[in-house]
């Protein structure tokens, strides 16, 4: 998929197999010579270990930034040299900027910049054709509330072992997965009052947010989710772990409720407050849209994102890397 917005857009396109080291550093050392590449913008661990690489070789000498979309799990050693190689670090949150600075991340060119979505995108109604796809996948609610899990695999159980003691019935949606041993096991225990559907990844999700009573966002090392901003931009109230991003998202009981992680009886907990609370869930989604759509925009994201790139060009001209691009306002990166 973002293969074809790249190509949409008219941005030329290499392909690289990422599955072997030694080939990617190589191959991505000629692209960057080739197509006379100012800025280098790593956003996975093979590319970042790739360019790390070719750093420490002194075959990069183009501006080079790391960008961190998860609480880090790499260990120190490895942080510390990409650290040290890159020109500057964007965290997609504080949280995960604290959390690289716990395990020693070097400090002085780490920035964070907070995710932003394109609320042209979120506001956009599906067609009609989407919404109709996404109802089938729901099958007949029977008026119960939809609770959305629009997320790759994360803690989705915890959710479903916590409505045992969820007495309204719901409806659960997982999208973007399909069930594995351990959810089906934790399905086959629900009451039967309650009913879980899995939609595998679908390029329409935001259909799914327009029919949901409340978004919810189980997970234990959230960098800051991109789906939990597009349903609070549409309104959607929201319930998440405390973990990772969510709380420099969420103030509980304000903007959504935070719940500790793996406790199922407090996810119990705050679903119920939100489904039996209209009013509560209304005022808490109404507040979240206003701060996404104020404070976690595209537009500012770009913008803050373009200042770190001024600073990774500056320090490499500091540095003596090639001054290709420094002269005019339009950088040519790899992504």
């Amino acid at each position: 998929m973002l293969a074809e917005l790249a190509a949409d857009s008219g941005l030329p396109l290499v392909p690289l197999d990422f599955r072997r080291l030694g080939p990617l550093t190589g191959e991505l050392a000629r692209v960057i010579a080739r197509e006379q590449v100012d800025l280098v913008n790593s956003h996975d661990s093979r590319d970042r270990r790739a360019l790390t690489w070719l750093r420490w070789r002194h075959r990069l000498p183009q501006a080079f930034v790391v960008t961190r979309h998860t609480m880090p799990l790499t260990s120190p050693a490895e942080l510390i040299a990409v650290g040290l190689s890159a020109d500057r670090t964007i965290a997609v949150s504080h949280a995960v900027a604290r959390g690289l600075r716990r395990r020693l991340y070097p400090g002085a060119r780490l920035r964070p910049v907070p995710n932003g979505i394109d609320l042209a995108r979120v506001d956009t109604l599906p067609t009609a054709a989407a919404m109709s796809a996404a109802a089938t996948a729901l099958g007949d609610v029977a008026g119960r509330p939809v609770i959305m899990v629009l997320a790759r695999r994360k803690d989705q159980h915890i959710l479903l072992e916590a409505l045992a003691a969820v007495d309204r019935p719901v409806v659960v949606a997982f999208v973007g997965i399909e069930p594995d041993d351990q959810l089906r096991a934790a399905a086959a225990r629900l009451p039967p009052r309650h009913r879980v559907v899995y939609v595998p990844f679908t390029d329409q999700p935001l259909a799914f947010y327009r029919l949901a009573t409340i978004a919810a966002l189980p997970s234990r090392i959230e960098g800051l989710s991109l789906a939990l901003l597009e349903g609070m931009a549409l309104g959607v109230p929201v319930v998440a772990s405390r973990a990772g991003g969510s709380p420099d998202l969420i103030t509980s009981g304000e903007t959504g409720l935070l719940v500790p992680p793996l406790e199922p009886r407090a996810w119990a907990e705050a679903l119920e407050r939100m489904l039996g609370d209209p009013p509560f869930a209304a005022r808490v989604g109404a507040r979240g849209r206003e701060l996404v759509r104020r404070e976690y925009t595209l537009e500012r994201m770009v913008e803050r994102t373009e200042a770190v790139y001024r600073e990774a060009m500056e320090r490499r001209l500091i540095k003596g890397g090639p001054r290709a691009g420094a002269d005019h306002h339009s950088h040519s990166h790899a992504e």
